[in-house]
């Protein structure tokens, strides 16, 4: 049998791991004398070619180089069919598919979408696929490396070996593309690259739908999520004129395996949570960040597989019924979303093809010195279609119901973190990152043209301009922003003892200043409870009975000021300690006996706070209008007495008065709009809570007694180191 020689410097390239082009080689190919197979099997013995539809042997193939290369013509044949592959290794055969007599199968519509970064769904496109390509199931697996030389996929499925399974370059987008026969769910893989410096570098899936638990960092074959279509009840509950009351959750210390101190997973965390937080009364849940990450001690913030929930506690179905399970409930559900930064691990994006691929490759630009991360390439259209794409990746197909953006402020700002001389001026010469910013449009855009409904929230901490307003109007589309400045400004209040506090009024007052120039979330988080920052309550000052007052009434005051609310897990109940990641929180404080009571009354008071809020169209229905909000009682330093009306659309009032001295006041006279009976409907003083039980009997009337300005007037009993709320009946 004669057949078409390939050149001995061809099969070397195979055999030393350098062929770029196996589908111009490999396969089946037309032939002078007819169809040739070429098949590259290292260390097989003999391979015999099987015609597919009855089972029967045509030919042998010829072994061309010792170390695994077989060709042969077949006989009496010049059109294409389909056949599949005897495989001798010694005594031992087994029948394969040959992967390279199959078509390519990315289109050109697809490649030319992924190179412009307009491709709005780019991961049901890259990473590892089930498919069928000529009725034969299996796993296309593609990935973006234009400057590598060569890319192998290498698996469970291929002894890891980069030499059996090279993959074919698209030159047009730089995608490799190669179709696996038989490849299972579960098995794990890797991309093996000869970078463009004859480097050998070995690389998780940027794309991968699931991955190994750490310290492992193999990608794992799972299956693309299918869209969670969004709800009404689901949209509604984003809106802003609804309560948004956000409980957020760090899962791998939330609660632990008592016994081993090892993490729950998302079908038991699910059983504990959900009940939890529907009691407590959050409307929302916020997860710490999600997507794989290598560093237990970044908590998710540096994650490098951006499409991966984490292993840590199961599997992507595990988190996914742990969504559904908070949407039963009717709580909705947030995740933080690093688009920021990532970590330089050598099996993630670092240097992915020997250049800096998703990074800039000038420092000033890539390199984040506070976190010794990279920065994102935002200018590279392949790289903001990987970070755009993902926001939606994560709302539709896990059915979140909106992203928390990290770190915009880095972002936002070239000169983020750097002195002068360690940043490069945008084009205008100004410090803005005009591509960061533009990203973080796009990504708005596509939130609300594709998953209208889900929202997202920045953590912007610095006061750019424009963050909620929307993108007709030259903002950056964000629905919320945490309001950084009103956590700062009121916890620095709150530390200081209360004989000093006259001197800082402005500090809990300042807020409304600015309160209607975006839609704000007040936030408590984890970032004010580590770090040596103490916990909560070890920030209020005083003995043990004043710091637990101190806490009820800046939560009372928190949830009666305008803005949305979160808090972090642990701060519900007063947890004496700084949050470790490493350990359960302390839940044993909620037992009378350890806790002596005092962590059972905040549990109870943020319970009936948060029950409080969402019964009251008052706290929450104008919260981003003037027209919900009036001081009635700003000026009152020498007390350190706070007192405002909160107003809804139909006329509905509710006075939050707070006191925050150790000295109660009573027949405090307060100016009211309007006449009528004023019933007690919270206050942080109660027993209940621990409190010194001091009130008003459940209710005041309005006299006809001018004072601040009003024609009427309320006669207030105001405890000491209290919030107390007043209804309009």
């Amino acid at each position: 049998m004669v057949t078409e020689l390939v050149s001995q410097a061809e099969i070397d390239a195979f055999f030393n791991g350098q062929h770029s082009n196996p589908f111009a080689v490999l396969g089946m190919h037309e032939t002078d004398n007819g169809i040739e197979i070429r098949t590259l099997l290292p260390d097989a013995t003999r391979v015999l070619v099987i015609e597919r539809e009855n089972q029967q042997i045509l030919f042998e193939l010829l072994p061309l180089d010792e170390r695994g290369f077989f060709a042969g013509i077949t006989p009496d044949t010049h059109s294409f069919y389909d056949y599949q592959l005897q495989v001798f290794w010694g005594n031992e055969s087994q029948i394969i598919e040959d992967p390279y007599r199959f078509h390519l199968m990315v289109d050109e519509l697809d490649n030319w979408l992924l190179s412009e970064g307009s491709h709005h769904r780019p991961y049901e496109i890259l990473g590892a696929h089930f498919t069928e390509c000529d009725g034969i199931s299996g796993v296309v697996f593609r990935l973006w490396a234009p400057n590598a030389k060569r890319v192998s996929v290498v698996g469970d499925f291929n002894y890891w070996d980069g030499r059996r399974h090279p993959m074919q370059k698209h030159f047009e987008s730089g995608i490799w593309e190669l179709f696996l026969p038989k490849v299972s769910l579960g098995q794990f893989y890797k991309f093996e690259l000869i970078d463009c410096n004859d480097q050998l570098r070995l690389k998780a899936d940027p794309y991968a739908f699931s991955s190994q638990l750490r310290p492992d960092t193999a990608s794992q074959v799972s299956m693309l999520p299918e869209i969670v279509p969004m709800t009404e009840q689901r949209r509604k509950a984003n809106q802003s004129d609804q309560p948004i009351s956000i409980y957020e959750v760090h899962l791998g210390s939330w609660r632990r395996n008592l016994e081993n101190n090892y993490w729950l997973n998302y079908d038991q965390i699910a059983d504990e949570l959900i009940p939890y937080v529907k009691e407590m009364g959050f409307t929302h849940i916020e997860f710490l960040p999600l997507s794989e990450f290598p560093f237990d001690g970044s908590w998710g913030y540096q994650p490098i597989g951006l499409y991966s929930p984490t292993s840590r506690f199961g599997s992507p179905e595990g988190f996914k019924r742990l969504i559904e399970k908070a949407h039963k409930e009717g709580i909705n559900v947030i995740l933080d979303w690093v688009p920021g930064h990532f970590p330089s691990d050598t099996h993630g994006l670092v240097a992915f093809d020997g250049t800096a691929l998703y990074e800039h490759a000038d420092p000033r630009e890539g390199y984040h010195q506070d976190w010794n991360t990279l920065i994102y390439n935002y200018g590279r259209n392949e790289v903001r279609n990987f970070l755009v794409s993902n926001a939606l990746y994560w709302l539709e197909c896990f059915g979140l119901d909106g992203i928390r953006v990290d770190a915009v402020a880095s972002m936002i700002y070239r000169d983020y973190s750097r002195k002068e001389g360690e940043w490069i001026p945008n084009q205008y010469g100004g410090r803005e990152n005009l591509e960061a910013i533009e990203f973080l449009k796009q990504t708005n855009y596509l939130i609300n043209k594709e998953m209208n409904g889900a929202v997202s929230f920045a953590e912007e901490s610095t006061s750019f301009a424009g963050v909620t307003h929307s993108l007709e109007n030259g903002g950056l589309g964000f629905n919320f922003k945490w309001n950084m400045g009103w956590m700062n400004d009121t916890l620095s209040y709150m530390q200081k003892d209360p004989i000093y506090r006259k001197h800082h009024h402005n500090q809990m007052t300042f807020g409304m200043m600015y309160q209607y120039s975006e839609n704000f979330v007040l936030p408590l988080s984890h970032d004010e409870v580590v770090h040596g920052k103490s916990s909560l309550l070890g920030k209020m000052p005083g003995d043990t009975w004043q710091k637990f007052a101190n806490l009820r009434a800046y939560y009372g005051y928190m949830w009666g000021h305008p803005g949305k609310k979160l808090l972090f897990m642990g701060n519900e109940f007063a947890q004496g300690r700084e949050w470790n990641y490493q350990e359960s929180l302390d839940w044993f404080l909620l037992d009378e006996q350890q806790g002596g009571g005092w962590h059972k009354g905040v549990q109870d008071f943020v319970k009936d706070l948060n029950h409080t809020y969402q019964q009251n169209a008052p706290l929450f229905e104008l919260d981003c209008d003037p027209n919900g909000f009036e001081w009635l009682v700003v000026d009152d330093a020498q007390n350190s007495v706070f007192a405002f009306e909160r107003r809804s659309r139909n006329g509905e009032r509710v006075i939050v008065i707070s006191n925050f001295t150790p000295v109660p006041h009573n027949e405090y006279r307060i100016g009211v709009n309007e006449m009528g009976t004023y019933t007690e409907i919270l206050n942080s003083d109660a027993q209940v809570y621990m409190g010194s039980n001091i009130g008003n009997l459940g209710r005041v009337e309005a006299e006809a007694i001018g004072s601040h300005g009003k024609a009427q007037s309320i006669k207030v009993t105001v405890p000491p180191l209290a919030t107390i709320y007043l209804k309009l009946s």
